[in-house]
């Protein structure tokens, strides 16, 4: 039935299997007894009738008539009746624009074309250095960061979809990049180099709450942003303040406090990260009100029911945040992303004011674009309508995917690239894993000083490898019968391509460790050399594919990890603190003030 080829899946849906009727243009009326952003379509002899609650319940119906004409390109639809509404009135989706890669306007405009076909209504792009501040130059000069213009083209073209673009500024945590240069550094409780919530090494990357200039900066960089991006919320961030002793958490309801009176931020619905309230819960008791708390989580198994309790019994809103899992993988984790939105989603019936999937950029920001649609599109169709998007699993989506966003041609067998998608995002699985929110198949190619086959990947045998091997063969072999109608399929299969590189080099540089105990010093030279070959060429392709969807900014950062890589496959060095090159240029900065 073509019910199961719409994306979402409606929630009523009788449309005849053999009746057909030709498309026409629908004729337009108000719809009576629907909730908002509901319509009702009826396809009959004599024409298509759509009625909406509201407007954004007409573009709703379009969109699925779009679909229904996609699914029957002889331009005779089913005769019958769609009826559908949202079950969760903000369906949104965070992209990280700051880790490296920031998005050429024009990709920007396509992603927001794809999430509006899925009925996404909400869209924040994460910031921490990449905006046009005025009077803030050298933090933002070699990032190639948006301007008031493109955000102002991009907030008019999200509003005609009824989407709406909300801004997102981190103002406590993650503000590495202001906190490198010698202006700003005092703002920050630690100098140079720190430590996250697993040990591993960061650059200072807290603002000092009890400075006074870290309270202009925040209130300056809210009032630009807020200017560019007048939306009815903000985004403040305030997660992971790694820098902020325990003595002094408390500062960190009294910095949302601070926010909440800021004149920009006036009549705007607050958001916030609620990481911070999960080891620290007396705080939420003292938080303004028009604070809305943003519950994260990554992992399939993530307590968002018992979270959103917790949370909601102090009066405020709450969203619940799955990610799409693509970051930290170069392939993304599909099955876990399908199931992170799919809880996250069952969580939200319990009284959630929304869902916003996160989609980061984490080490280099490596993973194809495509890696990150599985779980947009599971998102979008959980929160749409649970009941009837429940069973879709990563294999059905990445079909759906097919259909209505690569478009492959008939040559191909019509599922090629999302076939490949969900072939090398569940390679993850092979590999046992000993870390949350990571694919340990690809973490020693970030790490290089990590042993494989113990710590993080402790069990882990040749016959895994062989499991992932596979896994990456499929890939190829749906990758090779691609012919994609779209230019974003072509592109998508371009950088599959590439990304299949990379698992089969992380699969190679597994398997020489495990032969040698465990460590990239006891692999021999002619072996590292040969990965090393690998790697170039893979580097090489990688670069060739960027300019495609990113400004150039973030680019030589984001080749920094695999040029390290590929040092240490030339030397056989591995060293024992390399942590990223913006952990070495944090290093470098503080020594050169000593």
């Amino acid at each position: 039935m073509p019910i199961l080829a719409l994306l979402p899946r409606p929630r009523r849906v009788r449309l005849s299997g053999t009746e057909r009727v030709l498309a026409a243009e629908p004729t337009v009326s108000p719809a009576h007894g629907l909730p908002a952003q509901g319509y009702r379509l009826n396809i009959a002899a004599d024409g298509v009738r759509l009625e909406a609650a509201d407007p954004p319940g007409e573009f709703y119906a379009r969109r699925t008539l779009a679909q229904l004409r996609t699914l029957h390109p002889d331009g005779q639809l089913p005769v019958g009746t769609v009826e559908d509404w949202p079950d969760l009135p903000v369906r949104g989706a965070m992209v990280d624009v700051s880790r490296c890669r920031v998005p050429t306007l024009e990709r920007l405009l396509e992603l927001v074309e794809r999430l509006a076909n899925l009925k996404v209504n909400h869209l924040e792009l994460y910031m921490e250095h990449t905006f046009a501040y005025e009077g803030h130059r050298e933090v933002w000069a070699a990032a190639d960061p948006f301007d008031a213009d493109d955000m102002a083209r991009l907030q008019s073209f999200c509003a005609e979809r009824f989407v709406e673009l909300v801004p997102n500024q981190n103002t406590l945590g993650h503000m590495e990049r202001w906190l490198l240069h010698e202006r700003y550094s005092p703002l920050g409780i630690l100098r140079g180099v720190g430590a996250n919530a697993i040990g591993l090494p960061v650059p200072a990357s807290t603002l000092d709450p009890a400075h006074p200039g870290s309270a202009r900066l925040a209130a300056d960089l809210v009032s630009q942003l807020s200017a560019a991006v007048p939306a009815g919320r903000f985004h403040a961030g305030l997660d992971e303040p790694w820098d902020l002793p325990s003595s002094r958490v408390s500062e960190w309801a009294g910095w949302v406090e601070g926010l909440r009176r800021l004149p920009a931020l006036e009549g705007r619905e607050l958001l916030v990260w609620a990481d911070m309230l999960a080891a620290h819960p007396e705080m939420v008791e003292s938080l303004p009100a028009e604070t809305t708390l943003c519950e994260w989580g990554y992992d399939a198994g993530h307590p968002f029911a018992d979270r959103l309790d917790s949370l909601g019994r102090a009066g405020h809103a709450v969203w619940l945040c799955p990610g799409t899992s693509s970051w930290i993988s170069f392939a993304g984790r599909v099955d876990n992303a399908v199931t992170n939105c799919r809880e996250a989603a069952s969580a939200a019936a319990g009284g959630a004011a929304g869902l916003l999937v996160t989609d980061w950029g984490d080490f280099g920001h490596h993973q194809a674009e495509a890696v990150s649609d599985v779980g947009f599109a599971a998102a979008a169709a959980f929160s749409w309508c649970l009941e009837s998007n429940r069973d879709l699993d990563a294999p059905a989506i990445g079909r759906l995917l097919d259909i209505h966003s690569f478009r492959p041609d008939p040559r191909s067998g019509g599922r090629s690239v999302g076939s490949a998608l969900v072939a090398l995002g569940n390679a993850y699985r092979a590999v046992p894993c000993g870390l949350p929110n990571v694919s340990a198949l690809t973490l020693h190619l970030y790490f290089p000083q990590l042993p494989v086959g113990s710590a993080v990947t402790f069990g882990l045998q040749a016959e895994h490898l062989d499991a992932a091997e596979e896994a990456v063969s499929a890939a190829r072999r749906h990758l090779e019968r691609a012919v994609p109608a779209s230019p974003y399929g072509r592109r998508a299969t371009a950088e599959l391509g590439v990304t299949a590189n990379f698992l089969d080099i992380a699969i190679a540089d597994a398997r020489a460790r495990l032969d040698a105990g465990g460590h990239l010093a006891g692999v021999p030279a002619t072996v590292r050399n040969s990965l090393a070959e690998r790697l170039r060429a893979v580097i090489q392709d990688y670069r060739a594919t960027w300019p495609a969807r990113s400004r150039p900014g973030g680019l030589e950062e984001s080749c920094a990890w695999l040029e390290h890589l590929l040092g240490c496959y030339e030397t056989g060095v591995a060293r024992p603190d390399w942590a990223g090159p913006l952990v070495d240029e944090a290093r470098r900065r503080m020594a050169a003030r000593r």
